[in-house]
């Protein structure tokens, strides 16, 4: 029986000694395969960061917009598209966010201006804006820290609209974002939060207003000729521009919006910038829900600029 037993215990090692070399072959294997794999990775993502820097560069030899607008909207539809939580589609929103942001610093536009909350969002639910909320808190400061893309390109952060309808934690992660970039002086980033055109234009008159009133007050104060009302009280004459430059994009030293795009295929201004886009800008309609948005989408949005340009 001893022979028997000592075959029976060799078998296994017999076993081992031939399946260990092609485990390591597989290894091996698979270990080259996620090399080439990243390898192919890699030369796929800087051949498409070439050919993204190619076309801007094309771009940029035509006119380039000074002020370009965007309606960042079709987040929770990508969301439920990806089936995924709402509110992860507003993380993507904010990596769209800093993609797009850059591709219009690299086109050499000075000033980009993002619908990033409407105050009637506070009517969704409790949810969302308590993760809309928390988004932002930690969002404002990664955009604004050393490294990120706002010091890299020299952008100054203005956040447009009723701040203090937001959560004290909140409102200190807005001021300290202005704070770390008001020093930067190569472009302008407008976060319109909470916002409404309404409530802007609603603010302008009252500022104009209540400024015309002092006025009237001060010796040196000149009334318009033909300003006398009936009954012959004289009563100042409030312009357009005077509205115009109390606009809050206006007081943060934007310069007149060239073109707004909303994206995800509605089509709405949703009260957004109404004064400022009722002239001369450019209002362009996309289907790409926010999330999705790449140079792809602005291309043809800038080259249709230029033709509008080149043909006037």
């Amino acid at each position: 029986m001893q022979p028997s037993t000592a075959t029976a215990a060799s078998r296994p090692l017999r076993v081992a000694s031939i399946k260990a070399p092609k485990l390591l072959a597989m290894t091996a294997m698979c270990l080259t395969f996620d090399s080439i794999q990243r390898t192919a990775i890699k030369l796929r993502d800087n051949t498409l960061a070439r050919a993204q820097r190619a076309v801007i560069d094309v771009l940029k030899a035509g006119p380039v917009p000074r002020h370009v607008a965007f309606v960042m909207d079709g987040n929770r539809r990508y969301a439920r598209s990806q089936g995924m939580h709402v509110l992860r589609g507003h993380e993507d929103g904010f990596l769209a966010l800093r993609r797009v942001l850059e591709i219009c610093l690299l086109l050499g536009i000075r000033c980009v201006s993002v619908y990033a909350f409407s105050i009637d969002n506070f009517k969704r639910s409790q949810e969302e804006v308590d993760g809309l909320m928390h988004l932002a808190e930690v969002r404002l400061l990664e955009l604004c820290e050393h490294g990120g893309v706002l010091q890299e390109y020299g952008v100054r952060l203005n956040a447009l609209g009723k701040i203090d309808l937001f959560p004290p934690n909140v409102q200190a992660a807005v001021r300290r974002a202005e704070e770390l970039t008001k020093d930067n002086d190569k472009a302008i980033l407008n976060l319109c939060m909470p916002y409404t055109a309404t409530d802007e234009i609603k603010t302008a008159v009252e500022s104009a207003v209540q400024d015309a009133l002092k006025a009237s007050q001060t010796p040196a104060y000149v009334v318009h000729p033909d300003t006398h009302s009936p009954s012959g009280t004289k009563r100042s004459l409030i312009t357009e521009k005077d509205i115009d430059d109390r606009l809050m994009t206006s007081r943060v030293g934007s310069p007149p919006l060239d073109i707004l795009i909303r994206t995800s295929g509605v089509k709405r201004l949703s009260d957004y910038l109404l004064w400022q886009c009722a002239e001369d800008t450019q209002i362009q309609f996309i289907n790409t829900y926010w999330p999705d948005v790449s140079l792809l989408d602005i291309v043809p949005i800038m080259l249709d600029y230029q033709r509008k340009v080149w043909c006037t």
